[in-house]
């Protein structure tokens, strides 16, 4: 598997031009947290994000975890502007996991499910998860995934800083 890096130029020339001036509208790290219970999944997570999933978002900081209750320490304690939760995890799922979440963390940030199977992505509706990205790790598709939950915070962000 390639870094992303060497994927982002291959699809943004698919994509189209993307402008050398291109800046993130804030300095403020994105805070997202990976949770599965297998670390080379995890690991593979953040090697397809690296430091910055799209030119137009800030630098992205990770916090990793492998138990279900770590993952719901974690969460009640810190602001993540993204959870990224596998679906296959065991003995607590990323879906049930989500689902609990979803039920119990007032303003719960976004949620991005990894799935065994394109066919689960019904359950990750069940678990109430934004979105959902398919094992093995495809970069591209989880970059745009997760740009997609991200962009949203960028412009929430810059509107209080400057407010």
């Amino acid at each position: 598997m390639l870094p992303h890096g060497l994927w982002g130029a291959q699809a943004r020339s698919i994509v189209g031009p993307v402008s050398d001036d291109v800046t993130p509208e804030t300095t403020r790290n994105l805070e997202v947290l990976v949770y599965s219970d297998d670390r080379q999944v995890r690991q593979d997570v953040m090697l397809a994000l690296g430091k910055r999933p799209a030119r137009d978002l800030a630098e992205v900081s990770y916090s990793e975890c492998a138990t279900g209750p770590a993952l719901i320490g974690l969460v009640d304690k810190g602001h993540f502007d993204l959870l990224i939760l596998d679906g296959e995890a065991t003995p607590v799922g990323g879906m049930g996991a989500a689902r609990q979440l979803k039920d119990e963390i007032f303003n719960c940030p976004p949620i991005l499910v990894l799935i065994a199977r394109p066919q689960d992505a019904w359950l990750a509706t069940w678990s109430r998860a934004d979105a959902v990205a398919s094992h093995p790790i495809n970069a591209v598709l989880l970059a745009d995934a997760v740009t997609g939950l991200l962009r949203p915070k960028m412009t929430t962000s810059s509107t209080v800083a400057t407010a």
